[in-house]
């Protein structure tokens, strides 16, 4: 069975919240993040003159702002090949080394499942 057939409906939602504001906003890639509480926060990339974001740094950004203490898992839909480490060290240090980071390309479909 493939990866994505195996794939949490909890999970399918934050891809499906990624790539809905990702299309919505028009911007380069998409997140949504499930707190600990499985609240989810989702967001796109943020380019001002005076604040530059990635959409899954803006997603952990909201939740913390938000009052998560911890995160389930993290997605980002993106055309990128995998998520930065500066993506991934933002889900690490509120949902720790083991958070999943759910890399999906711009039609949804997982690509990989990588460590925080």
């Amino acid at each position: 069975m493939s990866e994505a057939a195996q794939l949490d409906p909890e999970d399918r939602k934050i891809i499906t919240l990624a790539r809905s504001v990702r299309a919505r906003n028009s911007v380069p890639e998409g997140a949504a993040v499930r707190d600990e509480t499985g609240r989810t926060y989702a967001a796109g990339t943020v380019a001002l003159d005076s604040l530059k974001l990635s959409a899954l740094q803006t997603a952990v950004a909201m939740a913390v702002a938000s009052g998560a203490t911890s995160l389930e898992a993290a997605a980002v839909v993106t055309a990128a090949e995998s998520a930065s480490e500066e993506d991934r060290a933002a889900v690490r240090d509120l949902g720790g080394a083991g958070t999943p980071v759910l890399l999906a390309g711009p039609d949804g479909t997982l690509r990989a499942t990588l460590d925080a």
